[in-house]
């Protein structure tokens, strides 16, 4: 019987080749077009800075106005998912478009956690704004476990070993910013008045610190034993 982890990583690999089935016309378009995978890696990029702009001014028009737009949370999220696709759209226009290089790989991994310091931290301004200080505290806290889910996999990988365990890596964190911020701006749009909003964004939150730091620390002990106790 498969594990809880093995129906989730063959839900999400069979997700992933759907995608892959749907954007790799607009991939070979790109490719024709003369667009290279670093071009899409910034266009994704800056597509997260103003998503991660949107948020903080939906925080900051709070403070000045005394009226917070709902429809700015909404926005800010489906910025942050949409654009994150450019994060696959990237690795397909170096792969089917034979363009695969060093720079490349590391260009793409310098720059999603430039977006994740971006949009996250917008997140944790956006709540402090609005006088969520532990739901701001959270977020800070999901924002250093996505790091060090991508540094403790990528010092690991610099001392030979591959360490892919653990849940919450980058997908399900995008995934989990940007729905979070478009429910809370439906909900508030709507007039929801049995709770604020903002709880919703404040949950996620708490689910990633959660998760992200648990595998953090998984890694690091699957670390200790691969690297005291190699075969």
């Amino acid at each position: 019987m498969k594990s809880i982890k093995d129906t989730a990583k063959s839900l999400r690999d069979r997700l992933q080749k759907g995608i892959y089935v749907i954007i790799n016309p607009f991939v070979r378009l790109l490719i024709r077009m003369g667009v290279t995978p670093n071009m899409v890696t910034t266009i994704g990029f800056l597509g997260n800075v103003a998503a991660g702009i949107v948020v903080g001014i939906a925080g900051w028009k709070s403070i000045k106005t005394g009226c917070f737009d709902w429809g700015m949370l909404t926005l800010g999220g489906a910025l942050i998912i949409g654009f994150s696709l450019f994060d696959m759209l990237d690795g397909q226009v170096a792969r089917l478009g034979d363009k695969i290089t060093r720079f490349g790989a590391f260009y793409d991994s310098v720059l999603d956690r430039y977006c994740e310091f971006i949009t996250v931290g917008a997140v944790a301004y956006l709540l402090l704004c609005r006088g969520w200080d532990i739901a701001a505290l959270l977020t800070f806290l999901a924002l250093m476990g996505s790091l060090l889910v991508s540094y403790t996999r990528a010092r690991g990988e610099g001392l030979g070993v591959v360490c892919k365990i653990g849940f919450m890596q980058r997908p399900e964190r995008v995934v989990v910013t940007a729905l979070s911020l478009i429910a809370a701006g439906v909900c508030g749009q709507s007039g929801v008045s049995s709770f604020d909003p903002l709880l919703i964004v404040a949950w996620a939150m708490g689910v990633m610190a959660f998760f992200t730091n648990m595998t953090a620390i998984a890694r690091i002990n699957f670390m200790r034993k691969a690297l005291n106790n190699p075969e």
